[in-house]
């Protein structure tokens, strides 16, 4: 879209003065755009003007008022003064609250302000022209992060973000997919590197302390193959910038063919397909609040360590011992059994998860050592990818895959 926004095209040749961005699968009021045009004229100087997201399944629940970048760990968290998940129908915009009310309160006073935010996703956003023009065109990283990439440079050079009251469209909430777990992992985890390489100025510590994380609560819950595909991105992003725009059109097929060795990544048509469950007693489906919950919690880790440090039984290779909804596919359950079935957040299927000691020691092993490389060049990675922005982002790059 900015490519062609900028060219000698039909496009180009409009000369407009705004780019928007928005996804292809939204439902969107006209007066959201019209809005995000009226916000951008006026404001005093160019500034990027991003549309927050409502739930498209659930059309009252405001689901993500704006986002910032965590500096410890580079890991995306809610901006302040944002509600997650505010329902409308519960607390309108009438509902101001009252005086002395805290200030989680749950009331709409908030969602008459203007958020400002390090980026906005583009489900919807408004890019001046000049800013595009002056900054350049979006890193070649297909999906994931190039939206917050383009807000973090916008910034840089002086182009704050900010999402608006009264802009905003429906999309399908991330709470509603496996995108951290399926194909979709390899691009948030190889993206999120490569832009904190460009922009993370401190310590890698805490980075690599989430991705260490985020691997062992995978392979609680046997996700091979999101461990795998996670092992490619940090290979692709130890491998440096040099073959981003090579790998623009294969890196996709060469993570699904990597996915397909996996059972946890292959959707059967539904449980019924299978033996029905033999049962798991004394295993938790169920998540847990209160002051202790944090006490049982680490006895269920334990529990579940000692379970994933023996040799899994192959009969619930078979026959599953438990049929999980997606809000019960957690660690504490699936860390304790050998073999489950875990419906898609899609509700289109589900996948037999089962349980294999060595695979999973294989993975964290080569897990490990990639994190430590990591940690290790993370400071050479950041000069050369911080040296190859600017052909990255070059007119003269994109257009020689456009051709």
């Amino acid at each position: 879209i900015m490519y062609e926004a900028l060219g000698d095209g039909p496009a180009g040749a409009a000369q407009s003065p705004y780019i928007l961005y928005m996804d292809d699968d939204i439902a969107i009021e006209p007066d959201s755009v019209l809005r995000a045009l009226q916000v951008a004229r006026y404001a005093k100087s160019p500034m990027l003007v991003g549309g927050q997201m409502l739930n498209l399944q659930e059309r009252s629940h405001l689901h993500s008022m704006g986002e910032v970048v965590g500096r410890r760990d580079f890991m995306w968290t809610s901006a302040p003064h944002v509600h997650y998940d505010h329902d409308f129908s519960r607390h309108p915009l009438s509902d101001r609250g009252a005086y002395g009310d805290d200030p989680d309160a749950p009331n709409s006073r908030d969602l008459h302000r203007r958020i400002d935010v390090d980026y906005n996703g583009w489900w919807m956003c408004m890019i001046p022209r000049v800013v595009a023009e002056k900054i350049g065109q979006p890193l070649p990283l297909f999906i994931k992060w190039d939206d917050a990439e383009y807000g973090l440079r916008a910034g840089a050079h002086g182009f704050p973000t900010a999402t608006w009251p009264g802009i905003a469209i429906w999309h399908m909430a991330w709470s509603d997919k496996d995108d951290a777990i399926d194909w979709q992992a390899y691009f948030h985890l190889r993206n999120r590197l490569i832009v904190a390489a460009l922009y993370h100025d401190g310590s890698v510590d805490g980075i690599i302390r989430s991705m260490q994380k985020a691997t062992i609560k995978h392979l609680l819950c046997l996700e091979y193959s999101t461990v795998a595909i996670q092992n490619e991105a940090m290979k692709d992003f130890l491998a440096g910038p040099g073959q981003l725009f090579d790998i623009l059109e294969t890196s996709l097929p060469r993570i699904a063919a990597i996915r397909k060795n996996y059972s946890d990544a292959v959707v059967l048509p539904s449980a019924t397909d299978l033996p029905a469950p033999s049962g798991a007693p004394g295993v938790p489906t169920r998540d847990i609040g209160g002051r202790l919950a944090k006490v049982k919690k680490a006895a269920w880790l334990l529990k579940g360590l000692k379970h994933s440090l023996g040799k899994e039984d192959p009969r619930h290779h078979e026959t599953p011992q438990a049929n999980l909804s997606p809000i019960e596919a957690r660690w504490f359950s699936l860390s304790r059994l050998d073999g489950a079935t875990v419906t898609t957040a899609g509700n289109n299927g589900v996948a037999y998860r089962r349980r294999d000691r060595e695979l999973a020691e294989k993975l964290l092993k080569e897990s490990r050592a990639l994190q430590k490389e990591i940690a290790g060049r993370f400071d050479e990675l950041r000069g050369t990818y911080r040296a190859a922005q600017p052909e990255l982002v070059s007119r003269q790059s994109w257009g020689r895959i456009f051709g």
